[in-house]
């Protein structure tokens, strides 16, 4: 993780402040975050499992937080590029760690996981951990009974083998990440960085977690229900592209009725092929987009005024206050009025990352 190797640019340090760091603190957010990797697991995995918190930690998002990489067997290295890296701590470190996050197992088929480290994982869970699987990491967790009638994810590859070796699991394949409170799962590759982006929004709000995204030049918020895998890779926005203006135009009129006929109207296009080459965009339908989009706004409004519920709902393009509270509780997983006792008042004007 390049960002932790010299001090944070000025502009990007400065965006959050030390009152932020204050409300941090009381929030629910790690002090210990734990990393467990087997013999074998890719250097290039590591960005996936905890850059996210490295990079809001460098920038003092998370202040205090002590990441540990943890060998989840005797001898394990961390490879890549022509180097090995001996892993430097052991599982006596998940006995006091608040967030566990296991990255891909680099065989993850071939055995069952060593003891040891399915019994540290039991136990830092029934203490009140929480416990993540990323990729093929959700094999390991299966392995020590986390995931018995739950529902989790793992890479599209392997879904079918992990439900196969664990039929109480719960599979979904079509997903990005599944929060199931205190048991998380993500796919592959930067599903990681979606999970991880997820739990710094729950944990210090959206406007914050934009913050870290930005700083990472990476998307703020692909939604865990959002598709695994797009048959055509996402491109780059481009001015001249007729659904790339009306992306641009929609989100300057949430508040509106904007009907995908209508933007569809505007890209000079049938609805077929509007909706094709969204898709081709964004990896997700215009209707799921439009209505992910609002509730985005919501929680933005939400932490930033005291507007009523009624008026926020408005704002966000929802018919009702009724219609926001329903879809808020279904997208982010409180009402709109627990999340605003949550998070009010946490964004900041900082410099550089607002």
């Amino acid at each position: 993780m390049g960002a932790s190797t010299g001090p944070p640019p000025e502009s990007l340090a400065g965006a959050f402040g030390a009152g932020d760091r204050g409300r941090a603190e009381a929030a629910r957010v790690p002090r210990r975050l734990v990393v467990v990797v087997f013999d074998g697991a890719l250097m290039g995995s590591m960005s996936f499992a905890c850059g996210v918190f490295d990079i809001a930690a460098h920038y003092g998002a998370l202040p205090g937080m002590d990441l540990r990489i943890v060998a989840g067997e005797p001898g394990a290295a961390i490879i890549g590029g022509g180097l090995s890296c001996a892993v430097p701590h052991d599982l006596e470190a998940v006995r006091t760690a608040d967030l566990i996050v296991v990255p891909n197992l680099p065989q993850p088929t071939a055995e069952r996981p060593p003891g040891p480290v399915l019994d540290a994982l039991r136990a830092a869970h029934a203490r009140g951990a929480r416990v993540a699987g990323l990729c093929s990491g959700a094999f390991v967790l299966a392995a020590a009974g986390l995931l018995d009638g739950r529902p989790a994810t793992t890479h599209w590859s392997v879904a079918a083998r992990l439900a196969e070796l664990h039929p109480a699991v719960r599979v979904d394949a079509s997903v990005l990440y599944i929060d199931d409170g205190d048991v998380l799962t993500a796919g592959g590759g930067a599903a990681g960085m979606d999970l991880g982006l997820h739990l710094i929004r729950s944990m210090l709000g959206s406007t914050n977690a934009n913050r870290v995204a930005r700083a990472m030049v990476v998307p703020p918020h692909r939604p865990g229900g959002q598709a695994q895998y797009v048959e055509a890779p996402v491109q780059e926005l481009d001015a001249a592209d007729p659904v790339a203006d009306t992306i641009a135009w929609a989100l300057e009129r949430l508040d509106a009725a904007l009907p995908v006929s209508v933007l569809a109207r505007r890209a000079h296009m049938s609805r077929r092929n509007y909706d094709r080459r969204f898709r081709e965009i964004t990896g997700s339908a215009p209707a799921r987009w439009l209505v992910h989009q609002r509730v985005i706004r919501a929680q933005q409004l939400l932490e930033t005024s005291d507007m009523p519920v009624d008026e926020v709902a408005r704002r966000s393009g929802f018919p009702s206050a009724a219609a926001l509270r329903a879809r808020f509780r279904q997208d982010v997983g409180v009402t709109p009025t627990a999340y605003r006792e949550t998070f009010a008042h946490r964004s900041v004007s900082g410099r550089g990352l607002s």
